[in-house]
């Protein structure tokens, strides 16, 4: 199993990729290393000089991957999406839920903790300003997110997959990025009583539109 992210159809594929797994643990490197200076300080001032400096390679390594920062950033976002998504179906395996909504509220809880304890997740997490296309050159990220969690509540609950549904999702997906940055913007670990609203909000905006499309 390889240790990068899978490339997917419409992505902006590395300038090559590494073919050995030393090569590969390289890569892995510079993406760690992204990710912490994107913490530290900020997508502005990141450049791949910093990059390969705290991942310990040569300047040459990283333009050997990678053509800017731009793309480092892409990785290290398309990273913690495939962590984030991964961590959701882990949970739905281990876990029984009885109802949708608190498959959605475990959703909200990967993402709270992914937020805290990751690196680079809240710099960049998938729907920020830095680059809405990311992910898709012809999707905004949260469109993409929207789509995989999508598939993950069609695939446990069996609904009916509609336009409806689509949409009701990606606004979900919207609304809860907003707020839960706020409670992050005012607490560092998270407002709680804003980490509750938006579970509050989600499931209300959800409920309400489930149920338009199962009738």
């Amino acid at each position: 199993m390889s240790i990068l992210p899978a490339e997917e159809p419409g992505e902006a594929p590395l300038r090559r990729r590494p073919a050995q797994r030393r090569s590969a643990r390289r890569v892995e490197r510079m993406l760690d290393a992204c990710a912490d200076l994107l913490d530290e300080v900020g997508y502005e001032a990141l450049t791949t000089t910093r990059i390969a400096e705290r991942a310990g390679v040569a300047i040459g390594s990283v333009y050997q991957f990678f053509p800017d920062k731009r793309a480092i950033a892409q990785a290290v976002t398309r990273r913690n999406v495939e962590r984030f998504i991964s961590r959701i179906g882990r949970r739905f395996l281990s876990e029984e839920y009885a109802c949708w909504w608190d498959a959605v509220d475990a959703i909200i809880d990967e993402y709270v903790e992914m937020h805290r304890t990751v690196p680079g997740f809240r710099s960049l997490r998938f729907g920020d300003v830095v680059d809405l296309n990311l992910l898709d050159p012809a999707s905004d990220n949260n469109a993409v997110i929207a789509g995989r969690l999508r598939g993950l509540l069609l695939q446990e609950y069996g609904m009916a997959d509609s336009e409806e549904l689509d949409l009701g999702i990606l606004i979900g997906v919207e609304a809860g990025d907003a707020v839960l940055k706020l409670a992050f913007r005012r607490d560092p670990a998270g407002d709680p009583r804003v980490l509750a609203e938006a579970k509050s909000l989600i499931r209300g905006y959800l409920n309400r539109q489930f149920a338009v499309v199962s009738s």
